[in-house]
């Protein structure tokens, strides 16, 4: 493993990771809140929108159960793109900055080609996933689709479902816990730094692999983050997407030399 990751510093020149303590997400939410109470308005703003935007997502899927199910979790393979405009307010601000919301929109157009391919990736896997939930209800789901409002107790819950909700479950965890590996800090770097998109995604890659506990940590606090948002009915997602997207900041400068 040693070996593969020298010919990957060699190849990307990736910069060095840090061994951080397993409680370090915690530390990275306190640092995202001061962020966020710093610069309330346009971090509200940004979350404003983007639950906006999830709203109307979710109650387009209202009558798709397949298509539902699909966009929670694919809500949370387009995060660390989403929150972009965020990482970008966390970097002014380390640097004694205030940005307004506008600011911190149109500094991504120096990044935009990176984010474009970003944005490509992460789209191929929303699609993927969409279509996979589809063929999975169609193979493995028996009886009536049922109504999204029941869809926990019909579904998730039900003993007869059983295969079906193992599947679903399975196929989207690896492909929740690909995604988080591959994205978790490359954005954050790609805002930073003048590299590209491979280096990114190798150099968030081998933060997951060289800190296991606490990025399991961190994708557990942000699933869990993003199941309130979900049952306020994006109402939470409103503080919830700026203090992730803010604390997402520190676990790069954090993680990466």
């Amino acid at each position: 493993m040693d070996h593969s990751y020298h010919s990957l510093d060699h190849h990307f020149q990736l910069p060095h990771v840090r061994r951080v303590a397993t409680a370090a997400p915690l530390h990275w939410l306190r640092l995202g809140w001061e962020d966020l109470r710093a610069n309330p308005l346009a971090s509200l703003t940004h979350g404003a929108i983007l639950s906006i935007v999830g709203y109307l997502i979710l109650a387009y899927a209202a009558n798709k159960p397949y298509l539902f199910t699909a966009a929670i979790s694919g809500f949370l393979l387009i995060g660390p793109l989403a929150a972009a405009g965020l990482y970008e307010i966390s970097r002014r601000r380390e640097l004694g900055e205030r940005i307004g919301w506008v600011e911190s929109i149109r500094a991504l157009g120096r990044h935009r080609a990176n984010l474009f391919y970003c944005g490509i990736m992460l789209a191929f896997m929303l699609i993927a996933w969409e279509r996979i939930s589809a063929i999975l209800f169609a193979l493995l789901y028996s009886g009536n689709l049922p109504e999204v409002s029941n869809l926990l107790r019909d579904v998730f819950l039900n003993s007869e479902q059983l295969r079906f909700t193992l599947a679903w479950l399975g196929v989207g965890a690896a492909l929740a816990a690909l995604v988080f590996a591959l994205m978790v800090v490359a954005i954050p770097m790609l805002m930073a730094r003048d590299t590209d998109i491979a280096t990114a995604m190798m150099s968030s890659l081998r933060a997951v692999s060289v800190n296991p506990g606490a990025m399991a940590l961190w994708a557990a606090l942000i699933v869990i983050a993003m199941a309130v948002g979900f049952a306020t009915l994006m109402v939470g997602m409103v503080v919830l997407l700026p203090l992730l997207g803010h604390a997402t900041w520190h676990a790069y400068r954090e993680l990466i030399e």
